[in-house]
Protein backbone atom coordinates (compact mmCIF):
# COMPACT_ATOMS: atom_id res chain seq x y z
CA UNK A 1 0.00 0.00 0.00
CA UNK A 2 1.17 3.36 -0.88
CA UNK A 3 1.52 6.17 1.40
CA UNK A 4 0.27 9.07 -1.03
CA UNK A 5 -1.47 8.21 -4.52
CA UNK A 6 -1.59 11.04 -7.00
CA UNK A 7 -4.61 10.17 -10.09
CA UNK A 8 -5.93 11.33 -13.29
CA UNK A 9 -3.57 14.00 -13.52
CA UNK A 10 -1.97 15.79 -16.30
CA UNK A 11 1.79 15.16 -15.81
CA UNK A 12 4.21 18.65 -16.05
CA UNK A 13 7.79 16.41 -15.32
CA UNK A 14 9.66 19.25 -15.17
CA UNK A 15 11.82 18.28 -18.16
CA UNK A 16 10.71 20.73 -20.76
CA UNK A 17 8.86 17.59 -22.94
CA UNK A 18 4.62 17.19 -23.68
CA UNK A 19 2.43 16.88 -20.49
CA UNK A 20 0.89 13.33 -20.72
CA UNK A 21 -1.57 11.61 -18.30
CA UNK A 22 -0.36 9.32 -15.32
CA UNK A 23 -0.77 8.73 -11.88
CA UNK A 24 1.79 9.09 -9.31
CA UNK A 25 2.78 7.17 -5.93
CA UNK A 26 4.13 8.53 -2.68
CA UNK A 27 6.35 5.96 -0.18
CA UNK A 28 7.89 7.99 2.88
CA UNK A 29 9.99 10.64 0.77
CA UNK A 30 10.15 9.47 -2.63
CA UNK A 31 8.15 9.09 -6.03
CA UNK A 32 7.89 5.26 -6.20
CA UNK A 33 5.67 4.42 -9.41
CA UNK A 34 4.63 6.99 -12.22
CA UNK A 35 2.04 5.19 -14.66
CA UNK A 36 -1.30 3.59 -14.17
CA UNK A 37 -2.02 3.09 -10.46
CA UNK A 38 -5.93 3.09 -10.35
CA UNK A 39 -5.63 -0.22 -9.07
CA UNK A 40 -3.68 0.66 -6.80
CA UNK A 41 -4.36 0.77 -2.52
CA UNK A 42 -2.95 4.09 -0.56
CA UNK A 43 -3.59 5.75 2.82
CA UNK A 44 -4.29 8.46 0.83
CA UNK A 45 -5.74 9.05 -2.21
CA UNK A 46 -5.58 12.77 -4.53
CA UNK A 47 -8.04 13.52 -7.09
CA UNK A 48 -5.67 15.37 -9.73
CA UNK A 49 -8.41 15.16 -12.82
CA UNK A 50 -8.15 18.31 -14.76
CA UNK A 51 -5.45 19.61 -12.71
CA UNK A 52 -1.15 19.76 -13.72
CA UNK A 53 0.78 18.12 -11.24
CA UNK A 54 4.56 18.95 -11.76
CA UNK A 55 7.77 19.39 -9.33
CA UNK A 56 7.81 22.05 -6.79
CA UNK A 57 8.83 24.82 -7.47
CA UNK A 58 12.85 25.83 -6.72
CA UNK A 59 13.90 29.30 -6.22
CA UNK A 60 17.67 29.51 -7.06
CA UNK A 61 17.37 33.16 -5.66
CA UNK A 62 16.07 33.77 -2.12
CA UNK A 63 16.94 35.26 1.50
CA UNK A 64 13.95 33.63 3.55
CA UNK A 65 17.43 31.78 5.29
CA UNK A 66 17.27 35.11 7.53
CA UNK A 67 14.26 33.84 8.81
CA UNK A 68 15.07 30.22 8.61
CA UNK A 69 16.04 30.26 12.12
CA UNK A 70 13.24 31.84 13.99
CA UNK A 71 10.80 30.04 16.29
CA UNK A 72 8.24 31.58 13.95
CA UNK A 73 9.74 30.13 10.45
CA UNK A 74 6.99 28.64 9.28
CA UNK A 75 4.16 31.27 10.11
CA UNK A 76 7.18 33.49 7.87
CA UNK A 77 7.60 31.23 5.15
CA UNK A 78 4.00 30.10 4.88
CA UNK A 79 3.71 32.38 1.55
CA UNK A 80 6.79 30.56 -0.24
CA UNK A 81 4.97 27.02 0.17
CA UNK A 82 1.24 28.04 -0.46
CA UNK A 83 2.50 29.33 -4.08
CA UNK A 84 4.11 26.07 -4.14
CA UNK A 85 8.09 26.75 -3.31
CA UNK A 86 9.37 23.41 -1.76
CA UNK A 87 13.16 24.30 -2.25
CA UNK A 88 14.74 27.34 -1.96
CA UNK A 89 19.20 28.53 -2.26
CA UNK A 90 19.31 31.25 0.11
CA UNK A 91 22.24 33.26 1.36
CA UNK A 92 22.71 35.20 -1.88
CA UNK A 93 24.15 38.28 -2.60
CA UNK A 94 27.03 37.81 -0.34
CA UNK A 95 24.38 38.07 3.24
CA UNK A 96 23.29 35.44 5.41
CA UNK A 97 23.76 34.39 8.98
CA UNK A 98 26.81 32.53 8.96
CA UNK A 99 29.57 32.28 9.41
CA UNK A 100 29.98 34.77 12.24
CA UNK A 101 33.82 34.36 13.02
CA UNK A 102 36.74 36.53 14.81
CA UNK A 103 37.70 38.53 14.27
CA UNK A 104 35.06 40.88 12.56
CA UNK A 105 32.39 39.64 14.41
CA UNK A 106 30.72 42.55 15.41
CA UNK A 107 31.10 44.19 12.05
CA UNK A 108 29.44 41.19 10.98
CA UNK A 109 26.69 41.17 13.53
CA UNK A 110 26.16 45.18 12.44
CA UNK A 111 25.92 44.09 8.77
CA UNK A 112 23.11 41.27 9.63
CA UNK A 113 21.24 43.54 12.03
CA UNK A 114 21.02 46.58 9.55
CA UNK A 115 19.93 44.75 6.95
CA UNK A 116 17.48 42.01 9.14
CA UNK A 117 16.51 44.33 11.68
CA UNK A 118 17.22 41.38 14.36
CA UNK A 119 19.74 41.34 17.14
CA UNK A 120 21.77 38.27 15.96
CA UNK A 121 24.06 38.50 19.30
CA UNK A 122 20.46 37.88 21.14
CA UNK A 123 18.95 35.29 18.92
CA UNK A 124 22.34 33.41 17.17
CA UNK A 125 23.30 30.11 19.17
CA UNK A 126 26.22 29.39 16.27
CA UNK A 127 29.57 30.96 15.30
CA UNK A 128 30.39 28.29 12.63
CA UNK A 129 28.25 27.37 9.72
CA UNK A 130 28.48 23.94 10.99
CA UNK A 131 26.84 24.69 14.19
CA UNK A 132 24.04 27.18 12.19
CA UNK A 133 23.47 23.97 10.35
CA UNK A 134 23.18 21.88 12.81
CA UNK A 135 21.20 24.03 15.01
CA UNK A 136 18.41 24.26 11.32
CA UNK A 137 18.64 20.67 11.66
CA UNK A 138 17.57 20.46 15.33
CA UNK A 139 14.68 22.65 14.99
CA UNK A 140 13.15 21.34 11.71
CA UNK A 141 12.48 23.34 9.07
CA UNK A 142 9.44 24.26 6.98
CA UNK A 143 10.62 23.64 3.51
CA UNK A 144 13.69 22.45 1.36
CA UNK A 145 16.94 24.93 1.68
CA UNK A 146 20.16 25.01 0.15
CA UNK A 147 22.52 27.79 1.43
CA UNK A 148 25.30 29.59 0.21
CA UNK A 149 28.06 30.84 2.22
CA UNK A 150 28.24 34.94 1.88
CA UNK A 151 30.91 36.40 0.52
CA UNK A 152 30.40 39.56 2.56
CA UNK A 153 30.63 37.49 5.95
CA UNK A 154 33.73 36.16 5.25
CA UNK A 155 35.33 40.14 3.62
CA UNK A 156 34.38 41.63 6.81
CA UNK A 157 36.46 38.78 8.96
CA UNK A 158 39.35 38.82 6.68
CA UNK A 159 39.66 42.35 6.01
CA UNK A 160 37.24 44.30 8.43
CA UNK A 161 35.94 47.23 7.25
CA UNK A 162 37.49 49.41 4.80
CA UNK A 163 37.01 50.17 1.23
CA UNK A 164 40.30 48.83 0.26
CA UNK A 165 41.55 45.43 -1.78
CA UNK A 166 42.45 42.49 0.08
CA UNK A 167 45.81 41.39 0.33
CA UNK A 168 47.06 38.03 -0.13
CA UNK A 169 47.00 36.73 3.31
CA UNK A 170 44.28 38.70 4.27
CA UNK A 171 42.47 36.17 1.12
CA UNK A 172 43.83 33.19 2.85
CA UNK A 173 42.04 33.76 5.88
CA UNK A 174 38.62 34.03 4.12
CA UNK A 175 40.01 31.20 1.89
CA UNK A 176 40.06 28.80 5.07
CA UNK A 177 37.21 30.42 6.23
CA UNK A 178 35.00 29.31 3.00
CA UNK A 179 36.44 26.10 2.89
CA UNK A 180 34.95 25.24 6.65
CA UNK A 181 31.83 26.37 5.57
CA UNK A 182 32.04 24.05 2.48
CA UNK A 183 33.17 21.22 4.53
CA UNK A 184 30.01 21.52 6.84
CA UNK A 185 27.60 21.77 3.94
CA UNK A 186 26.97 24.80 1.89
CA UNK A 187 26.37 24.65 -1.30
CA UNK A 188 28.78 27.69 -2.88
CA UNK A 189 29.82 31.15 -2.17
CA UNK A 190 27.41 33.94 -2.99
CA UNK A 191 28.43 37.46 -3.74
CA UNK A 192 26.91 41.33 -3.81
CA UNK A 193 29.88 43.14 -5.66
CA UNK A 194 27.48 46.22 -5.85
CA UNK A 195 26.77 46.00 -2.01
CA UNK A 196 29.36 46.99 0.50
CA UNK A 197 31.33 45.26 1.39
CA UNK A 198 31.74 42.89 -1.44
CA UNK A 199 32.12 46.34 -3.88
CA UNK A 200 35.68 46.60 -2.57
CA UNK A 201 36.54 43.53 -3.64
CA UNK A 202 38.38 43.11 -6.56
CA UNK A 203 38.39 40.18 -9.73
CA UNK A 204 41.65 38.60 -8.20
CA UNK A 205 40.15 38.26 -4.75
CA UNK A 206 37.13 36.24 -6.34
CA UNK A 207 39.59 34.00 -8.26
CA UNK A 208 41.45 32.96 -5.23
CA UNK A 209 38.06 32.31 -3.22
CA UNK A 210 36.89 30.32 -6.97
CA UNK A 211 40.09 27.63 -6.17
CA UNK A 212 38.23 26.73 -2.84
CA UNK A 213 34.76 26.62 -4.48
CA UNK A 214 36.45 24.00 -7.37
CA UNK A 215 38.14 21.53 -4.28
CA UNK A 216 34.24 21.06 -3.34
CA UNK A 217 32.59 21.33 -6.57
CA UNK A 218 30.66 24.57 -5.32
CA UNK A 219 28.78 27.22 -7.43
CA UNK A 220 30.07 31.21 -7.12
CA UNK A 221 26.98 32.74 -7.41
CA UNK A 222 26.91 36.99 -8.25
CA UNK A 223 24.67 40.31 -7.57
CA UNK A 224 26.68 41.69 -10.20
CA UNK A 225 28.46 44.71 -9.36
CA UNK A 226 27.05 46.68 -12.71
CA UNK A 227 23.50 45.83 -13.78
CA UNK A 228 24.03 49.51 -15.85
CA UNK A 229 26.08 50.68 -18.38
CA UNK A 230 28.62 48.21 -17.85
CA UNK A 231 26.72 44.83 -17.61
CA UNK A 232 29.04 43.46 -19.52
CA UNK A 233 32.13 43.67 -18.04
CA UNK A 234 30.15 42.82 -14.93
CA UNK A 235 29.21 39.74 -16.76
CA UNK A 236 32.41 39.02 -17.89
CA UNK A 237 33.63 39.23 -14.77
CA UNK A 238 31.70 36.19 -13.29
CA UNK A 239 32.37 34.05 -16.64
CA UNK A 240 36.09 34.69 -16.12
CA UNK A 241 36.08 33.49 -12.26
CA UNK A 242 33.80 30.44 -13.44
CA UNK A 243 36.38 29.55 -16.75
CA UNK A 244 39.66 29.97 -15.38
CA UNK A 245 38.20 27.85 -12.02
CA UNK A 246 36.11 25.32 -14.15
CA UNK A 247 33.19 25.93 -11.72
CA UNK A 248 29.64 26.89 -11.88
CA UNK A 249 28.56 30.17 -11.51
CA UNK A 250 24.98 31.75 -11.37
CA UNK A 251 24.71 35.39 -12.88
CA UNK A 252 21.69 36.82 -9.76
CA UNK A 253 18.11 38.54 -10.60
CA UNK A 254 19.67 40.01 -13.98
CA UNK A 255 17.76 43.53 -14.82
CA UNK A 256 18.61 47.06 -16.43
CA UNK A 257 18.98 49.59 -15.46
CA UNK A 258 19.67 52.33 -18.36
CA UNK A 259 22.40 55.42 -17.65
CA UNK A 260 20.53 58.14 -19.51
CA UNK A 261 22.99 61.05 -18.64
CA UNK A 262 21.88 64.44 -18.58
CA UNK A 263 18.55 63.57 -20.65
CA UNK A 264 17.53 61.14 -17.59
CA UNK A 265 14.77 63.89 -15.71
CA UNK A 266 13.49 63.89 -19.49
CA UNK A 267 13.42 60.21 -20.31
CA UNK A 268 12.17 59.11 -16.90
CA UNK A 269 9.24 61.54 -17.23
CA UNK A 270 8.29 59.75 -20.66
CA UNK A 271 8.79 56.35 -19.46
CA UNK A 272 6.42 57.52 -16.51
CA UNK A 273 3.76 58.89 -18.42
CA UNK A 274 4.05 56.07 -21.20
CA UNK A 275 3.84 53.53 -17.45
CA UNK A 276 0.88 55.47 -16.95
CA UNK A 277 -1.32 54.84 -20.35
CA UNK A 278 0.12 51.53 -21.17
CA UNK A 279 -2.85 49.85 -18.50
CA UNK A 280 -5.47 51.88 -21.17
CA UNK A 281 -3.63 52.08 -24.55
CA UNK A 282 -1.12 49.01 -25.86
CA UNK A 283 2.42 51.17 -27.08
CA UNK A 284 3.87 48.55 -28.68
CA UNK A 285 7.44 49.66 -28.12
CA UNK A 286 9.94 46.78 -27.97
CA UNK A 287 12.22 47.09 -24.80
CA UNK A 288 14.25 43.91 -24.10
CA UNK A 289 17.05 44.36 -26.63
CA UNK A 290 19.42 45.33 -23.69
CA UNK A 291 18.44 42.08 -21.32
CA UNK A 292 18.20 39.57 -24.36
CA UNK A 293 21.64 40.53 -25.24
CA UNK A 294 22.97 39.73 -21.88
CA UNK A 295 21.40 36.44 -22.06
CA UNK A 296 22.99 36.39 -24.91
CA UNK A 297 26.34 36.85 -24.05
CA UNK A 298 25.49 34.43 -20.36
CA UNK A 299 24.34 31.16 -22.65
CA UNK A 300 26.69 31.82 -25.40
CA UNK A 301 29.35 30.98 -23.22
CA UNK A 302 27.84 28.28 -22.34
CA UNK A 303 28.27 27.05 -25.38
CA UNK A 304 32.08 27.49 -25.37
CA UNK A 305 32.03 25.32 -22.09
CA UNK A 306 31.43 28.40 -19.30
CA UNK A 307 29.28 26.84 -16.91
CA UNK A 308 27.36 29.91 -16.36
CA UNK A 309 23.25 30.47 -15.75
CA UNK A 310 20.89 33.24 -14.95
CA UNK A 311 18.06 33.73 -13.15
CA UNK A 312 15.64 36.56 -13.21
CA UNK A 313 12.31 37.41 -10.94
CA UNK A 314 9.12 38.48 -13.20
CA UNK A 315 8.70 42.04 -12.02
CA UNK A 316 10.58 45.73 -12.91
CA UNK A 317 10.46 46.07 -9.01
CA UNK A 318 13.25 45.54 -6.84
CA UNK A 319 14.08 45.81 -3.47
CA UNK A 320 17.13 46.49 -1.17
CA UNK A 321 18.32 48.24 1.82
CA UNK A 322 17.66 52.33 1.51
CA UNK A 323 21.45 52.23 2.81
CA UNK A 324 22.68 50.71 -0.74
CA UNK A 325 22.05 53.58 -2.17
CA UNK A 326 24.85 55.51 -0.87
CA UNK A 327 28.41 56.22 -2.02
CA UNK A 328 30.92 53.30 -0.50
CA UNK A 329 32.81 54.93 1.60
CA UNK A 330 29.64 56.85 3.56
CA UNK A 331 29.38 53.52 4.69
CA UNK A 332 32.77 51.93 6.00
CA UNK A 333 32.76 51.40 9.56
CA UNK A 334 29.93 50.65 12.21
CA UNK A 335 26.52 51.47 12.11
CA UNK A 336 27.33 54.30 15.09
CA UNK A 337 29.83 55.81 12.23
CA UNK A 338 27.18 55.78 9.37
CA UNK A 339 24.45 57.16 11.08
CA UNK A 340 26.87 59.89 12.50
CA UNK A 341 27.71 60.89 8.68
CA UNK A 342 24.09 60.94 8.34
CA UNK A 343 23.84 63.62 11.12
CA UNK A 344 26.81 65.66 9.80
CA UNK A 345 25.56 68.52 6.85
CA UNK A 346 28.36 68.80 5.32
CA UNK A 347 28.79 65.45 4.85
CA UNK A 348 25.60 65.26 3.65
CA UNK A 349 26.43 67.62 0.91
CA UNK A 350 29.32 65.62 0.16
CA UNK A 351 27.30 62.71 -0.42
CA UNK A 352 24.57 64.31 -2.16
CA UNK A 353 27.52 65.77 -4.70
CA UNK A 354 28.43 61.81 -5.27
CA UNK A 355 25.18 60.88 -6.03
CA UNK A 356 24.61 63.43 -8.29
CA UNK A 357 28.44 63.55 -10.40
CA UNK A 358 29.91 60.42 -9.64
CA UNK A 359 30.90 58.22 -12.67
CA UNK A 360 29.94 54.87 -13.14
CA UNK A 361 33.62 53.48 -14.54
CA UNK A 362 34.50 50.11 -14.00
CA UNK A 363 35.33 48.12 -12.47
CA UNK A 364 33.26 50.48 -9.80
CA UNK A 365 35.45 49.50 -6.68
CA UNK A 366 36.08 53.89 -6.07
CA UNK A 367 34.17 56.14 -3.82
CA UNK A 368 32.19 57.56 -6.48
CA UNK A 369 31.72 54.85 -9.26
CA UNK A 370 29.43 52.49 -7.37
CA UNK A 371 26.31 51.28 -10.23
CA UNK A 372 23.62 51.07 -7.50
CA UNK A 373 23.50 54.55 -7.52
CA UNK A 374 19.70 54.32 -8.32
CA UNK A 375 19.27 57.92 -7.31
CA UNK A 376 21.31 59.19 -10.24
CA UNK A 377 19.34 56.25 -12.74
CA UNK A 378 16.38 56.32 -11.54
CA UNK A 379 14.90 59.42 -10.05
CA UNK A 380 14.27 60.19 -6.08
CA UNK A 381 10.70 59.06 -7.28
CA UNK A 382 12.24 55.40 -7.96
CA UNK A 383 12.29 54.99 -3.82
CA UNK A 384 9.31 53.38 -2.37
CA UNK A 385 9.26 52.80 1.56
CA UNK A 386 9.09 48.96 2.06
CA UNK A 387 9.38 48.53 5.70
CA UNK A 388 10.17 50.98 8.75
CA UNK A 389 10.33 50.04 12.67
CA UNK A 390 8.71 52.83 14.26
CA UNK A 391 4.79 53.48 14.50
CA UNK A 392 5.15 57.22 13.61
CA UNK A 393 6.41 56.42 9.96
CA UNK A 394 4.52 53.04 9.01
CA UNK A 395 2.31 55.90 7.60
CA UNK A 396 4.94 56.34 4.94
CA UNK A 397 4.82 52.55 3.74
CA UNK A 398 4.63 52.29 -0.27
CA UNK A 399 4.96 56.27 -0.62
CA UNK A 400 7.96 57.44 -2.60
CA UNK A 401 10.71 59.73 -1.60
CA UNK A 402 8.99 62.41 -3.46
CA UNK A 403 5.89 62.72 -1.67
CA UNK A 404 7.18 61.95 1.71
CA UNK A 405 9.72 65.04 0.95
CA UNK A 406 6.96 67.02 -0.05
CA UNK A 407 5.14 66.46 2.67
CA UNK A 408 7.78 67.53 5.11
CA UNK A 409 9.05 70.06 2.94
CA UNK A 410 12.86 69.01 2.26
CA UNK A 411 14.66 67.70 -0.24
CA UNK A 412 14.32 64.11 -1.02
CA UNK A 413 17.77 63.24 -0.25
CA UNK A 414 17.13 65.30 3.26
CA UNK A 415 14.56 62.64 3.82
CA UNK A 416 16.56 60.01 3.16
CA UNK A 417 19.02 60.69 5.65
CA UNK A 418 16.21 61.56 8.33
CA UNK A 419 14.40 58.41 7.96
CA UNK A 420 17.32 56.91 8.29
CA UNK A 421 18.14 58.12 11.56
CA UNK A 422 14.49 58.01 12.99
CA UNK A 423 15.00 54.35 12.42
CA UNK A 424 18.59 53.75 13.40
CA UNK A 425 19.37 52.36 9.73
CA UNK A 426 16.33 50.13 9.45
CA UNK A 427 14.97 51.03 6.21
CA UNK A 428 14.12 48.97 3.27
CA UNK A 429 12.87 50.30 -0.08
CA UNK A 430 11.07 49.00 -3.19
CA UNK A 431 13.04 50.44 -6.56
CA UNK A 432 11.35 51.09 -9.92
CA UNK A 433 11.66 53.56 -12.80
CA UNK A 434 7.62 53.94 -13.39
CA UNK A 435 5.08 52.65 -11.02
CA UNK A 436 5.64 49.41 -9.78
CA UNK A 437 5.07 46.72 -12.28
CA UNK A 438 3.59 48.66 -14.53
CA UNK A 439 2.57 47.29 -17.89
CA UNK A 440 5.19 49.64 -19.96
CA UNK A 441 8.19 49.08 -18.63
CA UNK A 442 7.27 44.77 -17.58
CA UNK A 443 8.46 44.53 -21.63
CA UNK A 444 12.23 44.84 -20.28
CA UNK A 445 11.38 41.16 -18.85
CA UNK A 446 9.89 39.55 -22.04
CA UNK A 447 13.18 38.16 -23.00
CA UNK A 448 14.14 36.38 -19.51
CA UNK A 449 10.37 35.18 -19.24
CA UNK A 450 10.64 33.73 -22.66
CA UNK A 451 14.43 32.24 -22.87
CA UNK A 452 14.37 28.63 -21.77
CA UNK A 453 17.51 28.75 -20.51
CA UNK A 454 17.00 31.63 -17.18
CA UNK A 455 15.56 30.57 -14.40
CA UNK A 456 12.50 32.46 -12.35
CA UNK A 457 13.43 33.20 -8.79
CA UNK A 458 11.89 35.33 -6.05
CA UNK A 459 14.65 37.13 -4.10
CA UNK A 460 12.43 36.87 -1.16
CA UNK A 461 12.92 39.20 2.03
CA UNK A 462 10.10 37.62 4.39
CA UNK A 463 10.59 39.13 8.66
CA UNK A 464 7.43 39.84 9.35
CA UNK A 465 6.76 43.74 8.90
CA UNK A 466 6.83 45.99 6.06
CA UNK A 467 5.19 45.74 2.74
CA UNK A 468 6.67 42.63 1.26
CA UNK A 469 6.87 42.07 -2.37
CA UNK A 470 3.85 40.73 -4.23
CA UNK A 471 6.62 38.04 -5.22
CA UNK A 472 6.46 36.97 -1.67
CA UNK A 473 3.16 35.52 -1.92
CA UNK A 474 2.44 34.87 -5.56
CA UNK A 475 6.22 34.96 -7.50
CA UNK A 476 5.41 31.06 -9.45
CA UNK A 477 1.48 31.67 -9.78
CA UNK A 478 2.15 34.43 -11.82
CA UNK A 479 4.76 33.60 -14.12
CA UNK A 480 2.26 30.43 -15.24
CA UNK A 481 -0.60 32.67 -15.44
CA UNK A 482 1.14 35.72 -17.21
CA UNK A 483 3.56 34.40 -19.44
CA UNK A 484 2.68 30.79 -19.79
CA UNK A 485 -1.20 31.33 -20.45
CA UNK A 486 -2.05 34.62 -21.18
CA UNK A 487 0.85 36.01 -23.05
CA UNK A 488 2.14 32.66 -23.91
CA UNK A 489 5.32 33.96 -24.66
CA UNK A 490 6.51 30.61 -23.30
CA UNK A 491 5.21 26.90 -23.38
CA UNK A 492 3.60 25.15 -20.22
CA UNK A 493 6.23 22.39 -20.19
CA UNK A 494 8.81 24.63 -20.81
CA UNK A 495 7.56 27.37 -18.64
CA UNK A 496 7.41 24.79 -15.58
CA UNK A 497 11.35 23.64 -16.62
CA UNK A 498 12.35 26.85 -15.90
CA UNK A 499 10.93 26.94 -12.56
CA UNK A 500 12.19 23.53 -11.18
CA UNK A 501 14.54 21.16 -12.82
CA UNK A 502 16.71 23.98 -14.63
CA UNK A 503 17.98 25.15 -10.90
CA UNK A 504 17.70 21.75 -9.31
CA UNK A 505 20.50 20.71 -12.24
CA UNK A 506 22.63 24.17 -11.90
CA UNK A 507 22.72 24.29 -8.25
CA UNK A 508 23.43 20.25 -8.19
CA UNK A 509 20.19 19.55 -6.03
CA UNK A 510 20.25 15.91 -6.24
CA UNK A 511 16.95 13.92 -7.05
CA UNK A 512 14.54 17.49 -7.49
CA UNK A 513 12.97 19.20 -10.18
CA UNK A 514 11.60 16.49 -11.81
CA UNK A 515 8.55 14.30 -11.28
CA UNK A 516 10.70 10.82 -12.06
CA UNK A 517 10.52 7.49 -9.92
CA UNK A 518 13.29 7.42 -7.07
CA UNK A 519 13.17 11.01 -6.76
CA UNK A 520 12.09 13.34 -3.66
CA UNK A 521 8.41 14.00 -3.35
CA UNK A 522 8.18 17.38 -4.21
CA UNK A 523 5.33 17.77 -5.79
CA UNK A 524 2.27 20.16 -6.85
CA UNK A 525 -1.06 19.41 -7.77
CA UNK A 526 -2.60 22.83 -9.57
CA UNK A 527 -5.71 23.97 -11.18
CA UNK A 528 -4.12 25.75 -14.43
CA UNK A 529 -8.04 27.09 -14.66
CA UNK A 530 -7.94 29.16 -11.72
CA UNK A 531 -3.79 29.66 -11.26
CA UNK A 532 -3.73 33.33 -10.41
CA UNK A 533 -1.49 35.86 -8.06
CA UNK A 534 -3.75 37.87 -6.37
CA UNK A 535 -0.98 39.97 -4.54
CA UNK A 536 -0.17 43.44 -5.89
CA UNK A 537 2.15 46.06 -4.90
CA UNK A 538 -1.15 47.63 -3.08
CA UNK A 539 -2.39 44.68 -2.17
CA UNK A 540 0.55 42.06 -1.00
CA UNK A 541 0.03 39.68 0.90
CA UNK A 542 -2.98 37.79 -0.72
CA UNK A 543 -2.57 34.08 -1.30
CA UNK A 544 -2.61 32.65 -4.83
CA UNK A 545 -4.83 30.78 -5.95
CA UNK A 546 -5.38 27.55 -8.05
CA UNK A 547 -2.39 25.92 -5.80
CA UNK A 548 -4.73 22.92 -4.66
CA UNK A 549 -2.18 20.92 -3.40
CA UNK A 550 2.06 21.12 -1.75
CA UNK A 551 3.88 17.86 -1.22
CA UNK A 552 7.22 18.54 0.34
CA UNK A 553 9.40 15.04 1.05
CA UNK A 554 5.74 13.49 0.64
CA UNK A 555 4.15 15.31 3.41
CA UNK A 556 0.77 17.27 2.36
CA UNK A 557 2.02 20.51 3.28
CA UNK A 558 -0.85 21.91 1.35
CA UNK A 559 -3.82 19.75 1.08
CA UNK A 560 -6.77 21.06 -0.75
CA UNK A 561 -5.67 24.63 -0.95
CA UNK A 562 -5.52 24.75 2.97
CA UNK A 563 -1.87 24.95 4.58
CA UNK A 564 -0.99 21.57 7.51
CA UNK A 565 0.75 23.67 10.33
CA UNK A 566 3.53 21.78 12.35
CA UNK A 567 5.16 19.00 9.64
CA UNK A 568 8.33 20.43 9.54
CA UNK A 569 8.20 18.85 5.99
CA UNK A 570 11.51 20.60 5.01
CA UNK A 571 15.02 19.20 4.65
CA UNK A 572 18.68 21.17 4.55
CA UNK A 573 20.50 20.04 1.59
CA UNK A 574 24.08 19.69 2.28
CA UNK A 575 26.61 19.96 -0.29
CA UNK A 576 28.07 16.29 0.26
CA UNK A 577 31.76 16.91 -1.59
CA UNK A 578 34.38 17.57 0.15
Amino acid sequence: MFDVLILDGKIVDGTGTKAYSADIAIEQDRIVAIGDLKKAEAKEKINAKGRMVCPGFIDPHSHADISLHKENAEELLMPLIKQGITTFVGGNCGMGLSPVLEPGKEAIFTYIEVFSSFDPEKEFQWRTTSEYFNFLENKGIPLNSAVLVPHGLLRLHGVGTENRYATDEEIQKMARALEASLDAGGIGMSTGLQYYPGSQSDTRELLELGKVLKKYDGIFTSHLRSYSNTLDKAIDEVVEVAGKNQIRAQVSHLFWVPDMGVMGPFVRSLIRMMASLAQWIPIPIPLGKPIEEAIERIVGNQEKGVNVSVDVMPTTTGFTHLLAFFPPWALEGDRTQVLNRLKDRELRKKMLHSIEHGKMEWPHTGPDSWTLNLFRLMGWECAHIMAVQSEKNKRYEGMNLIEIARERKQHPFDTACDLLLEEEGHVLVFESIAEPDDLFTERTTFPSMAHPKVMISTDAILMGFGMPSPLFYGCYPRYLRRYCKELKLVSLETGVRKCTSLSAEHFNLKQRGLLKEGYFADVLVIDMDNIDSKACFKSPTESPSGVDEVIINGKRVVKEGVFQKGLKAGSLLRNTKG
